[in-house]
Formats: structure tokens, sequence, C-alpha cells
């Protein structure tokens, strides 16, 4: 997992919230869905990244919530 940054990975249980970094889920939920509302919410407050995976484990999706060093321009 990246340095920074909450990851939804699936689990047992459904999907988990986990922190960069952590070996334990910082909550489980029953659908991804749910899962990513919640780790949206912590990625926003800590300014930080949200990364999404798939079934297979993979990053599918990224999303930034800190300062990006490429901003977009316009």
């Amino acid at each position: 997992m990246s340095k920074k940054g909450q990851h939804v990975v699936p689990s047992a249980d459904g999907w988990s919230v986990k922190k960069a970094g952590s070996a334990r889920a910082t909550s489980t939920h029953q659908t991804q869905a749910e899962a990513i509302e919640v780790a949206t919410k912590i990625a926003r407050n800590q300014k930080t990244e949200l990364y999404i995976h798939g079934r297979d484990g993979r990053i599918r999706e990224r999303n930034s919530y800190g300062n990006d060093r490429y901003p977009p321009k316009g």
C-alpha cells in the first residue's frame, strides 16, 4: 500500500477501509459503495489520497483530496 491515504479493499466480510501501512481495518462494510463513502470522508478530512481496489486487489481508481502536486489548468 501507498505511504499515505485510505484504501478500500476486499475482505472476508465484504469491503474494508484501511489506512495505508496499517494491518487492521478502520471499518468493514457489506458493500463497496458504503466503504467508499466512509473512506472519502476520512480522506477529505485528512487531506490525503483515496485508493479504491477491485475484487482482484489491484487499484482501479484513485482520488486526491490533499495538496495535489499537479493541479489541473483552467
